[in-house]
């Protein structure tokens, strides 16, 4: 296939250069989306459709067989020998089960090592004779050694995941995932399956991916060019709202007052108290003539400017064309036949440029948020009755600012600025946007991100339970209002695939004091896994579990509270032991990652030491979001856990 499309000729086939060009460009893209990908087998699966689908069964027509992997693939003659995972017919593959078997016969896993075809296994899904058994393909898969960055899960979908990755284009979905039940990848292959089932309109529109932060992002960069789709965008938020260079920092307290939605009715009443009341009328020449609007008149443009809350710098555009229509109202009453352009020749005439610059300014968000933050005086009037005055002290800043690029700007001072672009002008929706770890937004980054989908839908991934700052959302429904969706529907994902049983329940020991009536993950995985907790006395211990896990086959994942890791990395280096720093790619020499606690969100390792729990909770602004924290650092693990201490463990671990 690939080959077909590298030996087109489209040299007499396009009208001009631009079209050459155009057709280029779609040509290689399309070669780099049928790209081979080492140890990535076409197919992975086989349906045996006791009757043709889409046939009348009533009448006995032959079954039909398909095999189902991550691309469609068709031979010389265009007949498919391998059905796209995303196709309707590929879908009892995810769901068939012996109670409703949905018309399949038989249904056949094939098991990979290293790309090659090495096992299969049958299940007859209709016959009454054959009982129903747990996959041994599907858990070895599931158990697999984790390696470098984060792959598919076409092979390993199931059925709760798969109901929500085939879920519709217009509507907004949230799932609340505990750790290891596979959210994200289910946000990853609903973006696949999205663009397979609406690629025109996506096209148009645009999709993205939302995480938090670029560890994070490199983590999962492959999975959609794997299942073939190569235009995806990926940012965090603070890619989307970067305005400002950030250079600065708040502290806890600024930074949940500055996260506040009710900061949104602050900046929309500085942002409208730029517009002046007309006090002077518009005098335009024309040729001979004067035409004269008056003040009262004028005032009534601007009231009903004002009552249609259309964006600022949209009614500040449309101010001229309102005042120079009034003006030829005066020329068609005195037997004028004034047209368009003589219309659009009022409204750039001195007289009405004067006027709009005097009555409706231009705004610099940007300069508007400084303003804010250092003069007392002004955010006091804007923000009469919503904040209070300690609130309003708590993100006034001390010292004065000369610019705004002197200034340094917090990451929540870029959502502020973001929030009043969009006052002033309205910002862009994609199609479809794909929200991971949620929870740690802050009421104005939800609205940031929903800017983002107004007109489209939204995925929106995470847990309540791993919310690690101190403004992490209480509630989904709080946070989708936040964010525009109010109407999403809320799936709960409870089926564990990653971590193994003794860790999550060592883990969910933590569960009542962090997120009280959030179901505990319940482990699928028949390895219980290997789970020690260990005393020690030096940092040379924590080097020696790590050398002692370097003994097993994949990756190693040493955790340690943020102030500790430059420790941590002399006693790796006096040890000769080699270490990567999240998002770097493990190799065969190095396979151990030392991880700040503050990035570990997201990631998973085939083993995890994990250094000092009390210092892990001792490292946020509160307890909670530090047991918060821990939750997710005794998470990552795949196969195995150390917990390494010298300090007592939290009480809460008891």
């Amino acid at each position: 296939m690939r080959e077909d499309v590298e030996n087109l000729d489209i040299r007499d086939v396009t009208a001009n250069w631009v079209n050459a060009e155009v057709l280029a460009r779609q040509i290689d893209e399309r070669i780099k989306a049928l790209a081979d990908l080492s140890h990535t087998p076409l197919f992975f699966g086989r349906l045996d459709y006791l009757h043709a689908p889409g046939a009348d069964q009533a009448e006995g027509a032959d079954g039909e067989r398909f095999y189902i992997g991550r691309r469609h693939v068709h031979d010389g003659d265009g007949d498919p020998m391998v059905i796209d995972w995303r196709a309707p017919v590929s879908q009892p593959f995810y769901r068939a089960s012996k109670k409703d078997p949905m018309d399949i016969g038989l249904r056949r896993r094939f098991g990979y090592t290293g790309g090659d075809l090495t096992a299969y296994e049958d299940e007859h899904l209709s016959d009454p004779g054959e009982a129903a058994a747990v996959s041994k393909l599907l858990q070895q898969e599931i158990e697999r050694p984790r390696v470098g960055p984060m792959r598919d899960i076409v092979a390993t979908i199931q059925p709760e995941q798969d109901e929500i990755v085939r879920s519709g284009l217009s509507g907004s979905v949230c799932v609340q995932g505990g750790p290891g039940t596979g959210k994200t990848a289910v946000g990853l292959h609903r973006v696949a399956y999205l663009l397979y089932a609406h690629r025109e309109r996506l096209a148009r529109t645009g999709t993205l991916v939302i995480g938090p932060n670029k560890s994070f992002l490199h983590y999962i960069e492959q999975v959609l060019p794997a299942l073939g789709e190569l235009e995806v965008r990926q940012a965090t938020v603070d890619d989307l709202v970067a305005h400002v260079e950030v250079r600065g920092t708040d502290t806890a307290a600024a930074a949940v007052v500055k996260g506040d939605a009710r900061l949104a009715e602050v900046l929309r009443r500085a942002v409208r108290s730029h517009v002046t009341t007309p006090t002077e009328p518009v005098v335009v020449v024309r040729g001979s003539r004067r035409w004269r609007v008056p003040a009262y008149e004028l005032e009534e443009i601007v009231r009903e400017l004002l009552d249609r809350d259309i964006r600022y710098g949209a009614a500040r555009e449309a101010l001229p064309q309102r005042i120079a229509h009034a003006v030829l109202v005066q020329m068609e009453r005195a037997g004028e036949a004034p047209d368009d352009r003589v219309q659009d020749a009022v409204a750039r005439s001195a007289a009405v440029k004067a006027a709009v610059k005097e009555i409706w300014p231009a705004v610099d968000p940007a300069k508007l948020v400084l303003r804010l933050l250092t003069d007392a005086d002004f955010l006091a009037v804007h923000a009469d009755g919503i904040l209070d005055e300690d609130e309003r002290k708590t993100i006034l800043w001390a010292k004065p600012v000369r610019s705004v690029k002197s200034a340094k700007w917090s990451p929540a001072d870029a959502v502020l600025i973001d929030e009043a672009t969009d006052l002033v002008q309205r910002t862009h929706s994609l199609g479809h946007v794909v929200l991971d770890e949620a929870q740690d937004l802050s009421p104005m980054q939800y609205r940031a991100v929903g800017r983002r989908c107004t007109t489209g839908s939204a995925t929106v991934l995470g847990d309540l339970a791993q919310g690690t700052t101190p403004w992490a959302t209480r509630s989904w429904q709080e946070a989708l209002t936040h964010l525009g969706k109010q109407e999403a529907m809320v799936e709960e994902l409870t089926a564990g695939f990653r971590v193994p049983t003794d860790v999550i329940t060592y883990a969910s020991r933590l569960l009542p004091h962090i997120a009280p009536g959030l179901t505990p993950v319940a482990s699928v995985r028949e390895n219980p896994g290997f789970f020690q907790v260990r005393p020690i006395s030096e940092a040379g211990e924590v080097v020696s579990a790590c050398a002692e896990l370097l003994r097993n086959e994949g990756s190693i994942g040493l955790i340690a509270a943020d102030a500790r890791v430059p420790s941590l990395a002399e006693a790796l280096a006096a040890a000769g032991i080699g270490h990567l720093v999240p998002g770097e790619e493990t190799t065969r020499e190095t396979r151990l990652t030392l991880v700040p606690a503050s990035l570990a969100k997201g990631l998973e390792y085939d083993y995890v030491v994990l250094d000092e729990p009390q210092a892990v909770v001792d490292g946020e602004p509160d307890e909670r979001t530090g047991l918060r924290r821990l939750y997710v650092t005794l998470t990552r693990a795949v196969s195995g856990l150390i917990v390494t201490h010298a300090a007592p463990l939290p009480p809460q671990l008891a």
